[in-house]
Order: C-alpha cells, then sequence, then structure tokens
C-alpha cells in the first residue's frame, strides 16, 4: 500500500476524484441530441438542472451510506451488506462490463470525431482506437505515471471549460436564444423527448458517487465522503448550466441539431475555423482525461471481482507494480468490441439504464437500511430524508419507464437487462471465496 494510501487522501483531493469522473464524454456531446426536439433555451437548461438536482440528491444519499457502511466499493459493497452478495455482485458485474468500458467507448468514439475535424486523413474510429491503446499503455507503465498524466489531463480540462465559458460570451457574436420561461416549456418539460434526453444528461453526471468507490483511500470517510460528494455534484452542476448556455449563445441551434462534436460546432462560432481546431484539440485532452480516469478505476474493480469470485480469479493478479494489467487488457477488449460494433447512441443508452438502475436499488437500499437497522451508526445522515431519496427515485423512475416504452431506445435497455442476465448466471456458478462482502 502507498504512503498516500495509509495517511488517505484530502478531502480537496476526494472532491477532485468527483469532479474528474463527472466531467467528460456527455457535457461536449449531449447537446445536439436535445436541440431538435427542445427548442428553447430555458427548457435545455431545466433539463441540466434536473440532472443535477437528482444527482445532488443521490449524492447525499451515497453519503449517508458511506459514512454508515465504510468501505470501499459503492454499489458492490452497499448492495452486498443491504440486500443480499448477488445484488451487490450484478452491480459489480455491471460496473466491469459497462460501467467502466462503455464510458471509455463513448470517450473514445467523441475524441475520434473531435480528433478528425484536426486531422480528416484518418477516419474517426481509427483515432478512437489509437487513444485507447495509448491511454493503457500508459497505466501499464505503473502508478505513478498514470497518476502524472490524469493530473495534469484533468486540471486542463476544467480550464478549458472556464476559458470556453468566458470567450463564448466576450467574443462570440451571440444568436437569439431564450433563456426565460413561456407557455410552451410546462408541456416540454413533461414530454417524453425530455424525459429521454435526461438520459444524455444523467450519463453527463454519472460519476457523482465516484468517492464511495474509493472511501478506503479518504481520511476521516465518514465525515470527508459525503462532503465531496456533494461539493462535487454541485460544483459541476454550476459548469454545466453555465457550459451548455454558452452553446447556446454561441451558434444556432440548427448548427448544433444532430451533432456529436458541438464543442467544436460552437467554438468555431467563437474563434473561426483555425480557432475551432485548437479548441477541439484542446477538448481531446479533456477527453483524454476522462478515458485515462475510467481505463485506471475499471480493472481495480475486476481486480476486487476477482479475489472474491473464484471462476474471475485470473482478474486478480497484478504485476510487480501492483498494476492489474490482465484486467487492464480484459477491459480494453471490451471497449475495442463496442469501438466496432456499436453506435454512440446505443452504447450510451445501455450504459445509462444499467448505471441508473444500480443506483436506484441503492438509493432504495437506503430506505430500508433506515427501517432495518434504525439503530446503526449513522455519522453523516442523509440531508432532506425522506424527500431526498424520493425525488432521486422519482426522475430515475420517470426516465427508466419512458426509456422503455420508447422503441428505438427499449432495444439498448434491453441490452443493459441482458447483461444482468447473464451476471446472475456468472454470480450462481462461481463458488465464492471468504473474501465475499
Amino acid at each position: 500500500m502507498s504512503t498516500e494510501a495509509k495517511h488517505g487522501i484530502s478531502l480537496v483531493t476526494a472532491t477532485a476524484v468527483v469532479v474528474a469522473n463527472m466531467i467528460g464524454t456527455g457535457v461536449f456531446t449531449s447537446l445536439g441530441f436535445q436541440v431538435g426536439d427542445l427548442p428553447s433555451g430555458f427548457t435545455i437548461l431545466m433539463l441540466w438542472l434536473v440532472g443535477g438536482v437528482c444527482a445532488f440528491c443521490g449524492a447525499m444519499c451515497y453519503g449517508e451510506l458511506a459514512a454508515a457502511l465504510p468501505r470501499s466499493g459503492g454499489e458492490y459493497h452497499f448492495l452486498s451488506k443491504i440486500f443480499h452478495p448477488a445484488l451487490g455482485f450484478l452491480s459489480g458485474w455491471l460496473s466491469v462490463t459497462v460501467g467502466f468500458a462503455a464510458p471509455i467507448a463513448l470517450a473514445a468514439m467523441a475524441f475520434g470525431k473531435y480528433f478528425s475535424t484536426i486531422f480528416p486523413h484518418a477516419p474517426a474510429t481509427t483515432w478512437s482506437l489509437v487513444m485507447v491503446w495509448i491511454i493503457t499503455l500508459v497505466h501499464v507503465g505503473g502508478v505513478k505515471t498514470a497518476a502524472r498524466f490524469q493530473n495534469l489531463a484533468t486540471w486542463l480540462k476544467v480550464t478549458l471549460i472556464c476559458v470556453f465559458i468566458g470567450s463564448a460570451w466576450i467574443m462570440a457574436q451571440g444568436v437569439p436564444v431564450r433563456f426565460t420561461p413561456d407557455a410552451t416549456d410546462f408541456g416540454l418539460i413533461t414530454s417524453k423527448p425530455f424525459a429521454v434526453s435526461l438520459v444524455y444528461v444523467m450519463y453527463s453526471y454519472a460519476g457523482w458517487n465516484a468517492a464511495a468507490y474509493i472511501v478506503g483511500d479518504i481520511r476521516e470517510p465518514q465525515k470527508n465522503v459525503p462532503k465531496a460528494i456533494a461539493m462535487g455534484t454541485v460544483l459541476v452542476t454550476g459548469l454545466y448550466l453555465a457550459l451548455n448556455a454558452s452553446f447556446l449563445h454561441a451558434a444556432p441551434a440548427d448548427a448544433l441539431a444532430g451533432k456529436l462534436d458541438v464543442g467544436h460546432v460552437a467554438a468555431e462560432h467563437i474563434f473561426g475555423v483555425t480557432g475551432g481546431k485548437i479548441m477541439s484539440g484542446l477538448i481531446c485532452l479533456g477527453l483524454a482525461s476522462s478515458i485515462s480516469a475510467m481505463t485506471w478505476l475499471g480493472p481495480r474493480v475486476l481486480h476486487t471481482m476477482g479475489e472474491d469470485m473464484r471462476i474471475l480469479k485470473p482478474l486478480s493478479a497484478c504485476d510487480e507494480h501492483g498494476v492489474p494489467v490482465t484486467g487492464l487488457f480484459v477491459q480494453l477488449s471490451i471497449v475495442i468490441t463496442l469501438l466496432l460494433t456499436a453506435s454512440f447512441n446505443t452504447v450510451l443508452t445501455a450504459v445509462q439504464f444499467s448505471i441508473q438502475l444500480a443506483s436506484f436499488a441503492t438509493v432504495v437500499g437506503l430506505i430500508v437500511l433506515r427501517r432495518k437497522q434504525p439503530e446503526l451508526p449513522r455519522p453523516y445522515r442523509c440531508w432532506g430524508y425522506p424527500v431526498t431519496p424520493l425525488l432521486f427515485l422519482a426522475i430515475s423512475l420517470w426516465m427508466m419507464v419512458f426509456l422503455m416504452l420508447d422503441p428505438v431506445s427499449r432495444e439498448a435497455s434491453l441490452y443493459g437487462l441482458g447483461l444482468i442476465a447473464l451476471g446472475l448466471i456468472v454470480f450462481f456458478i462461481s463458488p465464492r471465496t471468504d473474501r465475499t462482502a
């Protein structure tokens, strides 16, 4: 164990982990899939605000669980303790099959799209494959090398967003866009397109629970984990609202509609063609940070599950430097498969449905734990309980129901349910070790 792990990381570092995991692909790619069905600046900002409120409510719930059940592992640990090891395993199974590999593939798809606007002589998929290989090899090189790269890329990403927001309002000519409500907005907010668009938004907020996966590495976790999750979520919500308002102010809606590289489109309207390419290059670096963060975390989950499940034991192997090389390359193979066979929309819908389902079950677990063990010490209690968890559950259920009702997204959501069924088979055929949570 490293010195840092022994003494624990600070609240500031824990908050940075949350921020780094949240700010990824979604905010640079989602708007193009929203402006067509939601032709109102106010409605789109409300969409991102609803996503932020949902993420904040979830953060409050996870904060209590992390304080009451202080062990690394996130949903894998919480669901195993509250309900049954099988449910905990399923959440871990989703993490290792789609929870990390699919976001890597999504970020790589976006990276390839942005990079091909600068160097169009190769297909976007080629650039995506090159990037995931480079990042994997960086992590094979050891934790110190990966940490240096991660810190540099993450802070550059946050700086990029702040510079972009300022530039959009100072330098862009600006287009007519309405950010105040009118009579038509209520109908849009309660519509199916709003609920389905929330899939993209909630994917952008995914990562608000990152600190719950590393409880054992955080100094005074029962106090600092809830603070880190809450502070990181509030900060990112503010950045997302400002950034999407900047996109809408800088570029016309018809120029953004249907585009995966909305950041590049908006940058061209602010800085011109050359400036747009420079900004796309910086966005690529930010996306590389997202790829690196997930590449780092995913194999560690594989490693933990390999210790708990004998059928997955080969995945627990590490090299002499403690790097789970087997897990890295297993994850890479899943990412490559997704890049070569799945579309952006299909991957995103499948992963978000699965992630939201696991979070939904975990927040239900908070309510169950309150009833089953009312005397359990809770150094932090969920702010606003029971309204906070009920609001999270209501928004999540609303989104998942609409996904299953929509013919296009239903197929992708069923892929997520298929993965859950496969995970159940793996759990019941694999003997558990004494380390199983």
